[in-house]
């Protein structure tokens, strides 16, 4: 009896230690469990754990060629020297829930394939959703190709006969995504402010002559957009870390006699700004489908008096930015997308690497519009496409839209041609020519992007919801 009591007592010993020795296990998974849950790093790194803090960040970088480039803009013609550096300028927005980039660069146009291109490498990669990246130029008509024509090609293929730079273009896609992961890497608090200035640097540049055709030139009559829009982003002390400027204007003070790269108006006033501020200045164009600098098509930047756009432009966007006297840290961004599907013009070839961007409907061929959309709290919208859009359909949607500060960027995301209003087509001239469009397209999109704007962008403030409800 004692030799079976002492064997029971081992077993249960033993049980006991076995029972130890699994909670001991189990309580260590738990605890390894909890620190990765408490401290490892966001799976997406595109979500942000500075739950409710704006922070923004910008970052210039330098995308000025060091040999000879075919420049864009007119015929093809090759460039021999430099007369300023053209840039990318990039801006990071964070709200605590999203990160929302704008990369701003000194040059005429893309593909959109170009950029589907960048924003597929930057989801895979670095899970950045591609509404949250938009890639907008400033459509100087003085700086090197990038990527392929596009729907350049279609239209205007005889200048471009020559062989594509394979260097340059990669140069500008990595200086791109370096810039907004340094920008992302740079986030902190900061402050935002919004106004409106106004200059008359532009003016309408279709010229109609006695028979009712249109051909370029001034035409001071004409319709024209010379509100300028601003954002401006403060650090958290209150010092200015980079302005948005919006204002529509043709990159062509210098014309296709000049052979030097150059940002053009759109480059010499951010630069003059920024010295000004000792901030980076973001310029986005508008709707300057039909406008013109006042000076236009010059040889040479003293002949096109470049110089004078730093006070026709230039000083009434320090104007404008001193106008605006509070910023807010309290920032909420909303981005949204709608693909607006308008007939293609009859006859119009394609270029195969667009084909994301038509379809079928009904035998009748279409056109696949891409329209971005970004909501800053409930005073700012933002639209966006990738054409030249005329400045009477941005004006229209600008005043009817249900938020006080409306801004359009042009040339974002690609180049799908012009898009001219109806009465446009009636004087035919150069960009009813070149444009993939047809006469409905304007009353298409100006019902759609403020369809847009009234109802998914546009939130009811809870107290309204309220009394609706009792009404």
């Amino acid at each position: 009896m004692e030799i079976n009591r002492k064997s029971n007592e081992h077993k249960f010993n033993k049980g006991i230690i076995v029972l130890n020795n699994l909670l001991r296990y189990f309580i260590t998974i738990i605890i390894i469990l909890i620190s990765e849950f408490l401290f490892a790093q966001p799976a997406n790194p595109g979500v942000n754990t500075h739950m409710g803090k704006f922070r923004a960040a910008v970052v210039k970088e330098d995308i000025t060629p060091r040999d000879a480039q075919m420049l864009v803009g007119y015929d093809a013609r090759k460039s021999t020297g430099v007369h300023d550096h053209i840039f990318h300028r990039i801006v990071a927005l964070d709200d605590g829930t999203t990160q929302f980039f704008i990369v701003s660069s000194d040059i005429c146009g893309i593909s959109p394939a170009l950029y589907d291109h960048v924003a597929e490498k930057l989801y895979i990669q670095y899970k950045i959703n591609p509404v949250n990246f938009w890639w907008t130029v400033t459509h100087t008509h003085s700086a090197p190709e990038v990527g392929s024509p596009g729907l350049d090609a279609v239209f205007l293929g005889e200048r471009y006969q020559h062989a594509i730079d394979s260097n340059y273009t990669p140069l500008v896609v990595q200086k791109l995504i370096e810039g907004i992961l340094e920008a992302r890497k740079k986030l902190a608090p900061a402050r935002l402010g919004v106004g409106w200035g106004f200059s008359q640097a532009n003016i309408n540049r279709r010229a109609i002559d006695i028979d009712g055709k249109a051909s370029l030139g001034l035409n001071p009559d004409g319709a024209v957009d010379r509100r300028i829009g601003i954002l401006r982003i403060d650090k958290e002390d209150g010092k200015p870390l980079a302005l948005i400027a919006n204002y529509p204007i043709h990159g062509t003070v210098l014309g296709e006699q000049n052979l030097q790269i150059s940002g053009d108006a759109p480059g010499i006033v951010s630069e003059y700004v920024e010295q000004q501020m000792g901030a980076p200045v973001l310029f986005i164009n508008g709707a300057a489908g039909d406008l013109a600098p006042i000076y236009s098509v010059y040889p040479s930047a003293q002949e096109g008096h470049l110089g004078q756009f730093r006070v026709l432009l230039g000083d009434k966007i320090l104007d404008a930015n001193k106008k605006i006297v509070s910023t807010t840290e309290e920032i909420k961004l909303h981005s949204g997308e709608l693909i607006l599907e308008t007939p293609r013009k009859a006859g119009l070839g394609w270029s195969a690497d667009l084909n994301k961007y038509v379809s079928t409907k009904k035998k009748i061929n279409m056109v696949r519009l891409p329209l971005r959309f970004l909501k800053i709290n409930e005073d700012v919208a933002i639209w966006s496409a990738p054409i030249e859009l005329f400045c009477e359909v941005a004006n229209e949607i600008r005043e009817r839209s249900p938020f006080p500060y409306t801004f359009y960027f042009g040339y974002t995301n690609g180049w799908l041609g012009y898009l001219p209003t109806a009465s446009a087509w009636e004087h035919g001239g150069y960009e009813t020519t070149v444009s993939p469009f047809t006469p409905s397209a304007a009353t298409e999109i100006k019902q759609s992007v403020l369809g847009y704007l009234q109802g998914e962008m546009k939130s009811v403030v809870p107290d309204q919801a309220k009394e609706r409800s009792r009404n």
